[in-house]
């Protein structure tokens, strides 16, 4: 979800406004995720490398995400919420509000929602390792039963599919750490559209792009 500090500088107002704009522009979303039957959707909210940005603008991200979860926790009563990535280093508050909503939610099927949040997909691979490593120290299992299989399930979004689209707003042509595993066969979709303005008709046209895409996962 790129362009909300571009989005807010072309109106001449601070990147913070540019964030919650986005924010809004993902609730929309995601609703109409739903409402179409997608099942599966993962948001980048914030990557392991956004704390390197002003301590002002990170400030603010942090309100957002509490105040979007205190919302979520009234409204998604549909979904469930799953969050990718490293809860430790937010606020005790934050992270309370983060597994509380992982519970209560943890019996829905219909629509899965995955927050990456404190996420990046090197991290995330260095942590399956880590856990493989310390299962096989352990004795547990052997370096012969580590597969595509035993790494798969260490992921954050282990047991779901893999990714199938990944779109990226703004015009930047590249993945910046997401779904590193999961996005390995995934179809990408590039849109200059800056992500505040990405909106139901814009989800419309991915999709109706992907469904000309032809995916032959490395065969003929």
């Amino acid at each position: 979800m790129d362009g909300n500090g571009r989005w807010a500088k072309k109106r001449g107002m601070p990147r913070t406004f540019g964030h919650k704009a986005g924010a809004e522009a993902m609730r929309k979303i995601l609703r109409e995720c739903r409402e179409i039957g997608i099942r599966y959707v993962t948001c980048y909210a914030f990557s392991t490398e956004n704390w390197k940005r002003p301590k002002s603008e990170v400030d603010v991200l942090m309100r957002l995400f509490d105040e979007y979860l205190d919302e979520a926790h009234e409204r998604f009563d549909k979904s469930r919420l799953i969050f990718l990535g490293d809860k430790s280093p937010f606020s005790e508050s934050l992270r309370e509000k983060m597994i509380r909503l992982e519970n209560e939610t943890a019996h829905i099927d219909g629509f899965i929602i995955f927050l990456a949040m404190n996420y990046g997909g090197r991290d995330e691979l260095v942590r399956a390792a880590k856990k493989l490593a310390q299962r096989a120290a352990a004795g547990e299992i052997s370096p012969e039963d580590i597969d595509e299989a035993a790494i798969e399930r260490e992921l954050y979004t282990y047991p779901a599919p893999d990714c199938d689209l990944i779109i990226r707003t703004s015009g930047e042509q590249r993945l910046s750490n997401f779904l590193m595993w999961q996005g390995a066969y995934s179809e990408l979709y590039f849109t200059d559209t800056l992500w505040p303005d990405f909106d139901t008709k814009a989800l419309h046209a991915a999709l109706e792009e992907y469904s000309k895409r032809q995916r032959r996962f490395g065969a003929v």
